[in-house]
C-alpha cells in the first residue's frame, strides 16, 4: 500500500481495483471536457477558496487534489481562526489587521463552524522580556535563552490587538486580572501566576467540513445546463494528481497537464490557460513536475495531541489556554467538545519523511500541560488521537521557525516551453493560513482575472458559506430549528448532531434520510446508514478513512473500533462498488493510516 505523506495520501497500487474507471462523476466531468480556463492543483482550504471565488466570477475552473480535500496542512491545523497576536512581535501588522478582519467576517458568514473562543493567557512576571522583545522584533531571532514575556509586554500587545480587532465594537476588549481573581476563575492554574489576560479569538471545530462547504459552493456556482458530467464550469475531483512524469507543454488550446486518477491508475491529459499551484508545502515539488522549477518553500512541522481527560477539560472552563512555554514557543490547550486539543510544535520539516507526532513531541506536550496545570496528572494512555502537518511557509534559510512570516505571496512564473509556443503561466501560492483563506482567495482570483482579461463580478466578503446561510443566530433559534426538524425516528440529539455537522445544509440531508428506510449504526450513534450513503453520493468519498477523519470527527474523538470499520465498510461497499477484496483492502488501509499517522490502535478487526 503506497501511503505517501503525513495525511495518508495513497497511490493507485493495491487500490486500483477499488473503483471502476467510470465510477466517479467528478472524474467523468473532467475527462469528458478536458479543458478549463484555469486549473487549480491542490484541494486545501486556499485552493478550494480560490475555486469558489473563480466559479462565482463565471470563470471556467477545474480543481484537482491528489488525496482528499483538506487532507494536508489544512486538516492538521490548530483549529483556530485567529488574528495572530504573536505576529505583532514580528512586525506583521498588515497580516494581523487582515486576520482579525477575516476572523470577524468568518464568524458572520460561517457561523455553523466558526465560533467565538474565549482565550486566557496565564502570566508569571511583570516586566520580563522588555529588553529581549525589541531584539526579537528587529532580528526575528531568539537572542540567547528565551525570556518569558511579562504582563507589560502582553498588555501592550493586547492593546494593539484590540485596536485592530474592534470591528465596530462587536469583539469584546481584553481584560487583565490579578492572581486572586485568576485562580478564582481557573482554580487549577499554576499558583505561581501573577496575572491572567483574557481576550476573544475564534475556533473552527470542523475545518474539513468547512472546506467541503466552500468547495460545494463553488460547484453550485458553476453548474450550468443541468447536472450532466462535463457541463459545469466549475469542476473538482479529489484523488486526482498532476502526474510527475508529464510536465507541462503548450498547444493552441492551452497548457497540457497529465492527470492521474489515484483510485484507478488511469491517466489522461487536461488543458488550461492558467495554472494555480496551491499545493502548500509541496509547491516546489509540484512546480518541478510541471517543468517550472522553483525554490519558494521552507515548511515547518506542527504536531498536536487530542486527550480524553475530563479533569483537564474541566480545568479549562471552556476557554483556550494560550501561553508561552519555557522554550519561548507559543502553545495552546483548549477544549473541543468533550476532548482537549494540545499543541503545537514548530520545527523544520523533513519533506522526504512522514510528518508524524513523535515521542519527543508528546513529552513536550505533557510537560507544557504541567507548566500551567501542575496538579493534573496526564498519561499517554489518555491520548486518543495525534496529528501533524507541514506549514506552507516560505523558504527561511537561517531564520528560526517561530519567526518565519505567516503572511502569503503569489509568485508568477512560467512552465516548460514548447518550440514555437509561449510559456504556460503558473501562479504559485507561497504561505497562507486558515484564517485568511477568503482574503487570500480573493487576491489570487484577482490575479487570475487579470491574466484572463476579466473583471470581478461579485465579492465574497459578505456571502454566507454553505450551511452558514440562515444558521440560527442564538441558542433559542437552534432549539427551534431542532424541534422543527425532528421526526418519529430522529430524536433531538440526533437532529442537533446533524445541524452541527452540516449547518443548515442538514435540511437537504434530512430530506434524503427521510426518503427511505434509515437506522443508526450499531457501532455508533453518530452515523446512520442513509447518512453514509448520502456522503458517498454527494461528498466524493474515495476511501473508508475519509469518513472517519474528514466527513466526521470519529477518529478525532477516539471513537474508531474494529466493529465500526467493518460496519461502515459494509454500508459504503454498495454505493462505492467495493467487492469483498476491495472492502477488506479499505479496512486494512484505514487501520494503517490511523496507526501510522495518528497513533490510533484498532483492535477486533474481522479477518
Amino acid at each position: 500500500m503506497g501511503l505517501k505523506d503525513s495525511s495518508g495520501h495513497g497511490t493507485a497500487g493495491t487500490h486500483a481495483a477499488t473503483h471502476a474507471a467510470s465510477d466517479r462523476t467528478s472524474v467523468q466531468g473532467l475527462r469528458q471536457r478536458p479543458h478549463a480556463k484555469v486549473l487549480i492543483i491542490g484541494g486545501g482550504i486556499n485552493g478550494v477558496g480560490t475555486f469558489r471565488d473563480l466559479a462565482l466570477q463565471g470563470v471556467d475552473v477545474a480543481l484537482v487534489e491528489r488525496g482528499d480535500y483538506c487532507q494536508g496542512a489544512s486538516g492538521a491545523s490548530s483549529h483556530m481562526i485567529h488574528g495572530g497576536i504573536r505576529y505583532l512581535e514580528n512586525g506583521e501588522f498588515r497580516l494581523v489587521r487582515e486576520s482579525v478582519v477575516e476572523r470577524n467576517r468568518l464568524l458572520r458568514i460561517a457561523p455553523h463552524y466558526v465560533k467565538p473562543l474565549q482565550t486566557t493567557i496565564p502570566i508569571f512576571s511583570t516586566f520580563s522580556g522588555l529588553m529581549s522583545a525589541p531584539l526579537r522584533f528587529l532580528t526575528h531571532k531568539q537572542q540567547g535563552k528565551p525570556k518569558e514575556r511579562g504582563a507589560f509586554l502582553i498588555k501592550l500587545g493586547l492593546t494593539m490587538y484590540d485596536s485592530f480587532s474592534r470591528d465596530g465594537g462587536s469583539v469584546p476588549r481584553h481584560r487583565f486580572v490579578g492572581r486572586k481573581r485568576a485562580l478564582a476563575e481557573l482554580p487549577l492554574l499554576h499558583p505561581g501566576i501573577k496575572y491572567a489576560a483574557t481576550y476573544f479569538d475564534a475556533s473552527v471545530h470542523n475545518p474539513e467540513r468547512l472546506t467541503l462547504d466552500v468547495l460545494q459552493d463553488g460547484e453550485r456556482a458553476g453548474t450550468v445546463n443541468g447536472t450532466a458530467p462535463g457541463s459545469a464550469t466549475a469542476r473538482a475531483s479529489n484523488y486526482l494528481s498532476a502526474d510527475s512524469g508529464a510536465g507541462v507543454s503548450n498547444t493552441g488550446t492551452g497548457s497540457i497537464v497529465r492527470l492521474r486518477d489515484e483510485l484507478t491508475g488511469e491517466v489522461f491529459d487536461f488543458t488550461a490557460d492558467v495554472i494555480v499551484n496551491a499545493t502548500g508545502a509541496w509547491v516546489d515539488l509540484t512546480n518541478q513536475a510541471l517543468g517550472a522549477s522553483s525554490t519558494f518553500m521552507g515548511g515547518t512541522k506542527g504536531s498536536h495531541i487530542v486527550l480524553d481527560h475530563p479533569g483537564l477539560l474541566d480545568a479549562c472552563k471552556g476557554r483556550e489556554i494560550f501561553f508561552e512555554h519555557t522554550d519561548g514557543r507559543i502553545v495552546l490547550i483548549y477544549p473541543m467538545g468533550d476532548r482537549v486539543l494540545v499543541g503545537t510544535t514548530d520545527v523544520d520539516a523533513d519533506m522526504s519523511g512522514d510528518a508524524v507526532c513523535t515521542d519527543e513531541e508528546i513529552d513536550y506536550f505533557l510537560d507544557l500541560i504541567g507548566h500551567v496545570f501542575p496538579t493534573l496528572s496526564v498519561q499517554r494512555e489518555q491520548i486518543v488521537y495525534t496529528f501533524s502537518g507541514v506549514r506552507p511557509l516560505p523558504r527561511h534559510e537561517a531564520t528560526q521557525p517561530g519567526f518565519v512570516s505567516r503572511d502569503y505571496r503569489i509568485e508568477r512564473h512560467t512552465g516548460a516551453r514548447t518550440p514555437g509556443e509561449g510559456a504556460a503561466v503558473v501562479l504559485s501560492l507561497v504561505g497562507g493560513k486558515w484564517t485568511t483563506f477568503r482574503a487570500l482567495a480573493e487576491h489570487m482570483t484577482d490575479d487570475v482575472l487579470a491574466e484572463l482579461g476579466m473583471d470581478r463580478k461579485i465579492s465574497t466578503a459578505k456571502l454566507a458559506i454553505g450551511g452558514g446561510a440562515g444558521f440560527p443566530a442564538d441558542e433559542a433559534g437552534v432549539q427551534k430549528w431542532i424541534k422543527a426538524n425532528m421526526s418519529a425516528g430522529r430524536d433531538a440529539d440526533r437532529t442537533a448532531a446533524l445541524l452541527t455537522r452540516y449547518g443548515t445544509r442538514a435540511e437537504a440531508v434530512i430530506s434524503y434520510l427521510d426518503a427511505g428506510q434509515d437506522r443508526l449504526l450499531r457501532s455508533t450513534r453518530e452515523l446512520s446508514v442513509r447518512e453514509l450513503e448520502f456522503m458517498a453520493g454527494h461528498e466524493q468519498v474515495g476511501h473508508l478513512v475519509d469518513v472517519l477523519i474528514r466527513r466526521t470527527s470519529l477518529a478525532f474523538k477516539g471513537l474508531v473500533t474494529g466493529e465500526l470499520l467493518n460496519e461502515i465498510a459494509d454500508v459504503l461497499a454498495g454505493p462505492l462498488g467495493w467487492d469483498t477484496a476491495a472492502k477488506a483492502a479499505e479496512i486494512h488501509r484505514a487501520q494503517e493510516v490511523l496507526e501510522r499517522y495518528h497513533r490510533v490502535q484498532i483492535h477486533s478487526l474481522v479477518a
